[in-house]
């Protein structure tokens, strides 16, 4: 299906990012393209299924780093109600754990935001048209990843958390609050939260949820 002749409908987006500027910003950015039109937006993935039932767009531009159900999470639940419809992730990391969740969840696209204008409208016209975009940042580094996946100890998750903080963060995802987190590593509670607070920082997230929804999407947790 082709979008950009004269005469021929646009390519209709939904857009969910829980950032009100960022999305207002994104939304003005694909409206400003005479070929793309943005028919709803959310700031969660709660509802996003009955969303798409209800806008029928033709690409899902997503956080991947969402409150609540995470973007990957999200993606997955798509690719079985709409298994057609596309998914473009776009987040604020770089790192090798966040494109592993997108390709795990299918994705057909993943830009770091910060992408220019053109970048982001020419992802969502291709994946419009069932090509595969990941920005040529990170292109290079899909065929290592994926040979990482078929050697698990090549791989490791969050590669911008120390050793420690990994071991802190895979049992925030098991579930465990501060105080059982130091009785496991015998380490004061004071401790356990400095390392909770430097670990959101890095994956740039603001609540526990969101922490434990990246981790389980990296395979930690489980």
């Amino acid at each position: 299906m082709t979008h950009s002749s004269e005469g021929e409908s646009p390519v209709r987006v939904v857009v969910v990012d829980d950032h009100p500027l960022f999305r207002a910003g994104l939304r003005a950015a694909l409206d400003s393209a005479p070929d793309i039109e943005v028919v709803a937006e959310a700031g969660t993935a709660e509802g996003l299924e009955a969303l798409v039932q209800r806008a029928l767009p033709d690409v899902v531009v997503m956080d991947l780093a969402l409150p609540g159900v995470s973007g990957p999470a999200a993606a997955r639940a798509l690719a079985v109600s709409h298994p057609l419809l596309p998914v473009l992730m776009l987040t604020m990391s770089q790192d090798d754990a966040s494109l592993l969740a997108a390709l795990r969840a299918g994705a057909r696209g993943y830009l770091v935001k910060g992408a220019g204008r053109e970048a982001v409208l020419n992802a969502v016209r291709t994946v419009a048209l069932g090509g595969a975009v990941f920005g040529p940042e990170i292109a290079g580094r899909i065929a290592a990843l994926l040979a990482g996946e078929r050697n698990p100890a090549a791989a490791r998750p969050f590669p911008e958390l120390t050793e420690r903080e990994r071991e802190v963060l895979d049992l925030v995802a098991r579930g465990l609050d501060n105080r059982r987190i130091a009785r496991e590593l015998v380490l004061s509670e004071k401790t356990v939260r400095n390392h909770v607070s430097r670990i959101f920082a890095k994956l740039q997230v603001a609540h526990r949820a969101a922490a434990v929804s990246q981790a389980r999407d990296a395979g930690l947790g489980c």
